[in-house]
This record gives C-alpha cells, sequence and structure tokens, in this order.
C-alpha cells in the first residue's frame, strides 16, 4: 500500500514523498476472550517488536501497523497450525526467514492439541519472540522500499 505525504523542500517547492506500510497481521485462537500461554508470549514479543521497528522505520517513512485476527475454536480444530501465525505484508513469517513451521502440545484455551511452532536454525519456538519477528518485518520492508 503507498500513500503520498506532501513535504516542503530548501526552495519552498511542495515536494511528494511516497509513504509505505508494514502490516503485520497475527491470527491467534480466542476462546473466551482467552489464549493459550504461547500466543499470549508471542503477543508481548510481538509489542515489542512494533515498538522496535517503528523506531527503525520511521525515519524511512515507513508505518508499521498490527491487525490481530481471532480464530475460532471450530475453525482451530479443523487447523490448529493457523493459530500463533504472523505475516507481514501477506507473506508469512517463516517464508521471509526460510524456516519452518512444526507442531507441538500445547495447553490452555488449545487444549492437547497440536499446535503451530517455527523452526529456525536448528531451533523450534512455541512462542516468537521479538527478534525474530523484527528480523522477518526488516526482510519485509526491504521488499517495499
Amino acid at each position: 500500500m503507498t500513500k503520498t505525504k506532501a513535504s516542503c523542500c530548501h526552495n519552498g517547492e511542495r515536494q511528494v514523498r511516497p509513504s509505505k506500510s508494514l502490516i503485520i497481521t497475527w491470527q491467534r485462537l480466542i476462546v473466551e476472550e482467552d489464549t493459550c500461554p504461547r500466543c499470549r508470549s508471542t503477543e508481548y514479543g510481538l509489542a515489542k517488536a512494533l515498538s522496535l521497528l517503528r523506531r527503525s522505520l520511521a525515519p524511512l517513512n515507513v508505518k508499521v501497523e498490527l491487525e490481530k485476527s481471532e480464530l475460532s475454536l471450530v475453525e482451530f480444530k479443523k487447523k490448529p497450525s493457523k493459530s500463533n501465525s504472523i505475516q507481514l505484508n501477506g507473506v508469512p513469517l517463516e517464508e521471509l526467514l526460510k524456516a519452518e513451521t512444526g507442531q507441538s502440545q500445547c495447553c490452555g484455551a488449545c487444549g492437547d492439541e497440536e499446535c503451530r511452532t517455527l523452526e529456525l536454525k536448528g531451533a523450534s519456538y512455541e512462542a516468537i519472540p521479538a527478534n525474530i519477528i523484527v528480523r522477518a518485518g526488516l526482510i519485509a520492508a526491504a521488499k517495499i522500499l
């Protein structure tokens, strides 16, 4: 998505400067306004990553936005791997990082279902930490600059 912003240059003429957006979409299971511990931890990681990405990308005129999407229990039961998924401008985080998704048993709102994990460079993450989200965000931002 490209927007334009007007700014003034040294000679008083107005210039149009492009403004770009990095949209981070996070989908997770919500049951009675609650989620599982791994999604809750990912939410903390997202908050930290958003702050870091906004500060880092503001000088480049990139706006960083978060969209949260709720997965119903019925949808989750059909495909548990949809929960705790992150996309950046429509591209899955694991694709940007050349990672894989896996699964492991969860708890809380998920019950005993096998939920999504992220497999990256020999490590498995049940909750996605801020540094991984930032890395994917910078890769996604580079594609729109």
